[in-house]
């Protein structure tokens, strides 16, 4: 009998930092120590704070994983289990998603995050967030003003207009190019981009497949497995505004990190500071699109939720029975960015082509996944592109210039 909490298929290898050459290697040798130190660079930490940050940078290329302090953290005894199968190991042997969410949630122990005192609760990579959005101010006030003139449309034609949709979900998919993990917020600001340009960079586009569902079964509830703060949360929150204003759906819930992690992932606190920031400007479309977004709040059709499973290491298929009953309920799952694919993957070393609805087979309800590819996981691609797109582009696995929009219902 088939496990349904489980992929139908036979699990593959996990990745490990120890595959030479691999973008896992580069990251846990050189990426991850260099965001350690990013961290000592942007805040104003005691000096027996960095000099811990920066043995643990030092130490990720080929040292072992250290234990985890018992900080107060609501996560810490779950986080004791999940590492005893990894003690006395090195982290370029552990699995590559152990690997970087323990490297995270190591970060908050020593910035004493969890602790009672005055460093309580302080965002580790704060700056960068903040930064990520304002370089993106000129893009917000376009898609604000796109969003508000769809909704005006819709409301005269009295249905919503396919295309509409299928623009939010391309502008939901591209916005995590600006993920502040891979790209800093110093460098130009990549939130400036042609939806219509990226078209032929999408791998799997069923971007079509899932305006018919969201405009044929009005009503229900959607729910959101966000990403990042900064440009892509806004590319979300204009999507979820759309179909709130539109009648499209009833209600929307939004998945957020219960704390600091991955540099640029989203918390409940980053939602509610997105909304003050634009709503403190003078744009009179950002003003409206943060009014109906504070008032979707207030009445329960926009809910903000955190769960600790979205911090963990664990596969999607773990998912607490819990959370997988809320989500049981939803019309459709959007599965949000590079890291929610990995867990939906296990992040193994899955065939390219195999075929993605019978890895989320565990999955209770539709879910679309809208991710660039920042890692070297994927299913669900035709053999025929993956050689053509590997011809064209060796890092295409990685770059953060292809696409896919899967649709498993």
């Amino acid at each position: 009998m088939v496990n349904p909490h489980i992929p139908k298929l036979p699990l593959p290898a996990p990745l490990v930092g120890t595959e030479v050459g691999s973008f896992t290697e580069f990251t846990v040798t050189q990426r991850m120590p260099a965001i350690a130190r990013r961290v000592i660079a942007e805040n104003k930490f005691p000096s027996q704070i960095n000099q811990s940050l920066e043995k643990l940078a030092a130490e990720l290329p080929t040292g072992y994983l250290p234990t985890l302090a018992d900080d107060t953290g609501a996560d810490f005894t779950a986080w004791e289990q999940y590492l005893e199968p990894y003690k006395g190991q090195r982290w370029v042997d552990v699995p590559w998603f152990f690997a970087e969410t323990y490297f995270y949630r190591l970060i908050l122990d020593i910035t004493n995050y969890f602790r009672p005192g005055e460093l309580q609760g302080i965002d580790p990579f704060e700056l960068q967030k903040a930064q990520g959005l304002e370089a993106s101010l000129d893009s917000i006030i376009s898609l604000c003003s796109q969003v508000d003139k769809w909704l005006d449309e819709s409301k005269k034609a009295g249905k919503s207009n396919q295309a509409s949709v299928i623009a939010l979900l391309y502008f939901a998919l591209w916005g995590n190019r600006v993920d502040l993990s891979l790209w800093s917020a110093f460098e130009d600001d990549r939130s400036r981009f042609d939806i219509q340009n990226q078209l032929t960079h999408i791998l799997v586009d069923d971007a079509f497949s899932v305006s018919e569902l969201l405009t044929s079964a009005k009503g229900g509830s959607i729910d959101f497995v966000i990403d990042n703060a900064g440009f892509e949360l806004i590319c979300d929150l204009c999507f979820v505004d759309f179909l709130l204003g539109s009648g499209l759906v009833n209600e929307v819930y939004l998945h957020l990190k219960p704390h600091p992690t991955f540099v640029s992932d989203a918390m409940i606190k980053d939602v509610h500071y997105t909304i003050n920031f634009l709503a403190a400007g003078s744009h009179p479309k950002v003003k409206s699109f943060t009014e109906r977004l504070q008032a979707n709040i207030a009445s329960g059709k926009l809910v903000l939720t955190e769960d600790y499973f979205w911090t963990s290491p664990l596969a999607f298929w773990e998912i607490p029975s819990a959370l997988k009953g809320e989500l049981a309920k939803s019309s459709l799952i959007v599965v949000k960015g590079d890291a929610n694919y990995r867990r939906l993957l296990g992040d193994r070393h899955w065939d390219y082509t195999t075929n993605i609805a019978d890895i989320v087979s565990y999955l209770p309800a539709p879910m679309v996944a809208l991710r660039t590819l920042k890692s070297e996981v994927a299913a669900g691609l035709k053999a025929k592109n993956v050689a053509e797109v590997a011809k064209s582009d060796p890092d295409w696995l990685t770059g953060g210039q292809w696409g896919v929009l899967q649709l498993v219902v």
